[in-house]
């Protein structure tokens, strides 16, 4: 299957070190080598990359790995297709607009005989199970909110509900954001943790590279980092709860 990676932040931050980690595992040490991708929110706007070439291999990946992009809320997805082929259409995160924002959506996982019935305002362009289920989702958030952005305990609770509905066709660990929150549901595996003051070197499981981020960050920094399994090897990681829905806004760990 997939993997998945998410940050949010209190202050905009680059994830060139997590990232850096993520993308090995795309053909390198791990099989994840059918396309890859990642959005960044920044303001009203969002920066979108993706590749259906494995990310070890992807010039645009080395790009990421270089530009430290700073943003609030991430979500980096590499892929190992279950459903779908490997084009460019079919690599997340995918990218939506509803209430005049933009919505980021990626997947992991496998969903069997889910075909919702879907009124056009959002329709799949490839032919994944995950962009199919990012679709249905914002579709019945609409209907439930109408014309206007709810507050983000209604929203997290609607969350928390269409996550539990869509999981019962199969493994569903998701991230979605609106540059605001990044809300996490798990299905079987995700891991987080969150860096603040005080801040030490972290080392990253997949490469021989350390970060001291006492040296990068201030006292009043907080990122969250969201991730299939652990980046680092000398850190705690804390594990979801299958069937867990996680929401983060400015690196807070809100339970729904």
């Amino acid at each position: 299957m997939c993997q998945l990676l998410g940050m949010n932040c209190n202050t905009p931050t680059d994830i060139v070190f997590s990232f850096t980690g993520f993308a090995t595992r795309g053909g390198l040490t791990d099989e994840h080598k059918d396309g890859w991708g990642i959005a960044f929110f920044e303001g009203n706007g969002v920066r979108h990359f993706v590749d259906y070439q494995a990310a070890v291999e992807s010039p645009v990946a080395e790009l990421i790995k270089r530009f430290p992009i700073k943003s609030k809320n991430v979500i980096a997805h590499i892929r190992k297709a279950t459903q779908g082929q490997v084009t460019l259409e079919n690599c997340h995160p995918f990218v939506r607009e509803c209430w005049g924002r933009y919505w980021v959506f990626a997947h992991n996982g496998d969903l069997k005989n889910f075909a919702p019935q879907l009124d056009g305002a959002f329709r799949p362009v490839g032919n994944t199970d995950s962009e199919l289920a990012f679709c249905y989702l914002l579709q019945q958030m609409r209907r439930r909110f109408g014309e206007h952005l709810p507050a983000i305990d209604a929203l997290s609770q609607f969350m928390r509900e269409i996550t539990t509905e869509i999981a019962q066709y199969g493994t569903f660990n998701m991230l979605m954001s609106n540059g605001e929150a990044l809300f996490s549901h798990c299905s079987t595996k995700l891991f987080y943790l969150v860096r603040q003051h005080p801040f030490t070197t972290a080392a990253l499981a997949d490469e021989e590279v350390a970060v001291d981020f006492s040296e990068v960050t201030t006292p009043k920094d907080k990122v969250a980092v969201i991730v299939t399994e652990p980046l680092t090897k000398n850190e705690n990681w804390t594990q979801f709860a299958a069937g867990e829905m996680i929401v983060f806004v400015d690196g807070d760990v809100l339970p729904v």
